[in-house]
């Protein structure tokens, strides 16, 4: 089975924010599908600038949403 760091956290800092795919996807200006999709594993990570949007958002580092750290 696929790796999905990223989707888990994702998913994990978006419940936890009490937020809907539909709100990050405003937030983010992204899609829902695609955040679903990320959440999911079923495509591969974002761009850059989506990383910054939802790292920005969350207050934690690009590197804590990829799975290079264990903290935010």
């Amino acid at each position: 089975m696929k790796n999905n760091v990223f989707g888990n956290r994702l998913k994990e800092l978006r419940l936890q924010n009490g937020l809907t795919l539909q709100q990050l996807a405003e937030i983010t200006f992204v899609s829902f599908s695609v955040i679903g999709f990320w959440e999911r594993g079923e495509s591969d990570n974002p761009s850059i600038k989506p990383l910054i949007a939802l790292a920005d958002y969350f207050d934690v580092s690009i590197d804590y949403l990829v799975g290079r750290k264990e903290d935010y």
